[in-house]
């Protein structure tokens, strides 16, 4: 599929049900973008306010010179760009002007760094009392943590990623080769800002919400394996067994890998019967219930693995074809582009942006009945709509160009 993106506007027709709702967007990096992201996907009008210099994700990879690389095109579309200089005054007053009129703004820089910008949350509050001031950051500020910097790698480290890492795969702890910690945050504080825009409609004030990344993330795995220690005393050791075992993996046939998830009692006594052993599980005790082999599943996924890599894995699809067990090819990244069913529902376009030709882009994910998002705008240049959005502030346009000439607007 291949389309033309129009330019990003913040005058464009509606596009969804967040369409009128403004957000001023200090984030950079991956987690405050993939937020800011969502919230522009579902139409809201998203600014994003970087420095003259620019999000640093700008120079990732190809066309990295050209402060458009891949990273950044996929966290930033559906948002306008204003670059600001706000060690500057003019720039600083610039930015505080635009938050009078704005719904939400978020930021992900450490709150003393807010604080000595002057852009906390009470000196903003007094400008626009329905201001919703949404901060993702490494800690909670109550905590001894609270000065702290973080970076998605060093939250994996700090909530114990890395340790199950090392226990599922017999090797040395390792991160996950995702930021999991940044797009889990991220996606925490998209929901958490809409409850907030929610709960604004009930009161009619706005609100300070802090979305630290550590205590995002302890959840996430502590919910998997606090396990035994859910108690006390303790009635267990630490860790889903399930999800630690090294036999956890794809399993390898002889033309590539599956994923062939057995679970409940119906699925494992038709995974039996399928491969010739419809007694086993009436005579195993290791199969006698999810307990046992939750307990056994080491041995239990070493004995599918067997079987499976005897395969192919059209004859494995074959041969659990009518039973409940869901069997899936594992992907590459190359094959997950051809990806059959991503094709029919039109997932990746091929669209042309504006400044760089033809691009690939992944649809928004979400479907909605009546308020359904529009065509995406592209990812935007560096201060691409800094004159555009001063404008819509009550600039004039002597002193739109008087702050460019002096430094403190990039456009």
């Amino acid at each position: 599929m291949q389309i033309e993106l129009p330019p990003a506007s913040g005058n464009s027709a509606a596009r969804g049900p967040l369409t009128g709702i403004r957000v001023i967007d200090i984030t950079t990096i991956f987690m405050g973008p993939s937020a800011t992201q969502m919230l522009g996907d579902l139409g809201a009008d998203v600014i994003k306010v970087e420095s003259p210099e620019g999000d640093v994700v700008r120079g990732i990879g190809p066309q990295g010179g050209q402060k458009m690389g891949p990273l950044f095109l996929a966290m930033n579309r559906n948002k306008r760009s204003i670059a600001l200089d706000l060690k500057s005054p003019d720039g600083l007053a610039a930015l505080k002007d635009l938050a009078r009129t704005a719904d939400v703004l978020t930021y992900n820089v450490r709150p003393q760094a807010m604080q000595r910008l002057g852009l906390d949350y009470d000196t903003l509050a007094a400008l626009n009392p329905r201001l919703i001031y949404a901060g993702m950051f490494g800690f909670s500020q109550r905590g001894r943590y609270a000065a702290s910097a973080a970076f998605d790698d060093l939250i994996q480290a700090a909530c114990a990623l890395p340790q199950a890492m090392g226990i599922s795969s017999g090797d040395i702890p390792r991160y996950l080769p995702i930021t999991i910690a940044d797009r889990s945050v991220g996606l925490y504080a998209f929901g958490v800002i809409g409850a907030a825009l929610y709960g604004r409609t009930q009161t009619g004030r706005g609100q300070r919400i802090d979305i630290p990344m550590f205590e995002t993330m302890v959840p996430q795995v502590l919910g998997d394996h606090l396990y035994g220690h859910t108690f006390v005393p303790a009635q267990g050791d630490f860790g889903y067994p399930r999800l630690l075992s090294p036999e956890r993996r794809p399993y390898k046939t002889t033309d590539g890998h599956v994923c062939c998830l057995i679970y409940t009692d119906v699925q494992w006594r038709a995974f039996l019967n399928a491969i010739g052993q419809p007694r086993l599980f009436d005579t195993d005790p290791r199969f006698a219930n999810i307990a046992a082999r939750t307990q056994n599943i080491t041995a239990l996924y070493g004995m599918v693995a067997d079987e499976i890599a005897r395969r192919s894995t059209a004859e494995l699809q074959a041969l659990l074809k009518d039973t409940d067990i869901p069997v899936f090819p594992m992907h590459t990244f190359d094959t997950l582009l051809e990806d059959a069913h991503l094709n029919d529902i039109g997932f990746f376009s091929q669209v042309e942006h504006p400044a760089l030709g033809t691009i690939r882009q992944m649809a928004v994910p979400s479907e909605w009945s009546d308020t359904p998002p529009g065509n995406p705008t592209p990812a935007p240049r560096l201060g691409q709509h800094s004159r555009e959005v001063l404008r819509e502030a009550g600039y004039d346009d002597a002193r739109i160009q008087n702050l460019i000439t002096t430094g403190a607007v990039r456009e």
